[in-house]
């Protein structure tokens, strides 16, 4: 059994959810998503991940374009996802991204997706670094993005 101090902080303690920092987006379900099947290709959710980052961005001031303004670019280095239920032409989802609040220069983004009986369909998580104009990893927040965080009042 490992000893844990009760004043030591742990990863879990930097990486938090900030529930209202979420924002729902619906999709519909199109034909040209679907496989052989009539099942959502599973390559698609990542998709559906990147509307509800989209509509996040817009909703909360935090755009891409508001991003390439102040001079960077945020890809993607790492995503996760794990399918639940399957999704199918004509279906209308629900997509709700949720952004996670690290010390880190990074952007963290927890996703569920629902279906429209409001069952969960699959869980992920995407996780962004800024890239200056020359493409240079930065390894603090730019200044933009610590003045959105200060503005949300995640200091």
């Amino acid at each position: 059994m490992a000893f844990v101090h009760k004043n030591m902080i742990t990863k879990k303690d930097l990486y938090k959810e900030i529930p209202h920092l979420t924002h729902s987006q619906e999709v519909r379900i199109r034909f040209n998503e679907t496989d052989a099947m009539g099942i959502v290709w599973h390559g698609n959710y990542i998709s559906y991940f990147e509307d509800g980052r989209e509509s996040f961005g817009r909703a909360h001031g935090i755009s891409y374009p508001e991003i390439l303004a102040a001079g960077f670019t945020t890809p993607i280095v790492k995503s996760s996802c794990e399918h639940k239920l399957s999704l199918r032409y004509g279906d209308v989802i629900r997509v709700d991204t949720t952004f996670v609040n690290t010390p880190a220069a990074k952007i963290i983004f927890k996703y569920k997706i629902f279906n429209s009986q409001n069952d969960l369909v699959c869980t992920g998580e995407t996780t962004q670094v800024f890239l200056d104009k020359d493409g240079n990893l930065q390894l603090n927040n730019p200044p933009f993005y610590a003045n959105w965080k200060s503005k949300m009042e995640l200091e």
